[in-house]
């Protein structure tokens, strides 16, 4: 996954502005790898995230997209 294909991700998985998300993960280093592109996305300031949680078999995003163009 890239920072494209998450943030098309969070915008399909949206209500109004706020979206919440799980993503499966298959190993730990893909949870981490989904985590550092979420916080590329709120660096670049696509989206501010409110909840970030690596469960055991997935990654929880919630947050609040910002507006950027389709």
């Amino acid at each position: 996954m890239d920072k494209i294909a998450l943030l098309k991700s969070l915008k399909n998985a949206r209500q109004g502005n706020i979206f919440s998300l799980e993503i499966p993960n298959h190993t730990i280093e893909n949870g981490k790898q989904i985590e550092e592109l979420a916080e590329e996305l709120v660096r670049d300031g696509n989206i501010k995230l409110r909840e970030c949680v690596q469960r055991e078999y997935s990654i929880y995003l919630h947050g609040i997209i910002k507006y950027a163009s389709e």
